[in-house]
């Protein structure tokens, strides 16, 4: 019942990940931070089986940092989202593979801009304006497709306007989920680098 949603504004990404670990039927903690700070500039949302996820973060989290202490600058975030493409790739083909879906977000200090990666077990990437995973990903993507004549999505929204976007999008998941996923961690990435968010 892992949910997961992240959306770009003019100049930020915004993240939020709701903080229940649970398996099958069972709640073991209810506040778990699913968001991990690669870099100054750059975060990941997970969601998957609860052993493969905390270690999959890790293990990226490691080779992120590792790659800018021997290149003494960090990974921008379309290079992170293909290294992480190829890494769930080879797992894939292993004999233990990693269930782990993750929305990448990061602010790009070269062009100034922000990208958001949609990325599932089976090492699909796609750079994409707004994302979701799990549960609440059925009501959520509907609320902010640009397509449809009640879209909340603005990729030149301040702020303000991509935390109330946000906060529609988890009142609707609690409103409409069977089961409500209960509380949340926001965080946002900009020029500024990466702080939690009130919603």
């Amino acid at each position: 019942m892992e949910t997961s949603f992240a959306l770009t504004g003019k100049g930020y990404v915004i993240v939020a990940a709701d903080t229940t670990a649970a398996r099958s039927i069972v709640k073991m903690k209810v506040d778990q931070d699913k968001i991990k700070e690669l870099s100054p500039h750059l975060l990941m949302a997970y969601s998957g089986e609860p052993g493969d996820t905390v270690q999959f973060a890790e293990y990226v989290e490691r080779n992120i940092r590792l790659y800018q202490i021997r290149n003494l600058y960090p990974l921008r975030p379309a290079a992170a989202a293909s290294w992480i493409r190829r890494s769930l790739a080879e797992s894939l083909r292993s004999r233990s593979p990693y269930s782990v879906n993750l929305l990448l977000g990061g602010y790009d200090t070269s062009s100034h801009t922000p990208n958001l990666y949609w990325i599932d077990y089976m090492g699909t990437v796609v750079e994409v304006p707004f994302a979701a995973h799990g549960y609440g990903s059925y009501f959520a993507l509907s609320l902010l497709d640009r397509s449809l004549s009640f879209r909340y999505h603005d990729p030149e929204a301040s702020l303000e306007e991509g935390l109330a976007a946000l906060k529609r999008c988890i009142d609707e998941v609690s409103k409409r989920l069977v089961i409500d996923p209960g509380k949340y961690k926001v965080k946002v990435v900009d020029k500024d680098g990466v702080r939690e968010a009130e919603i």
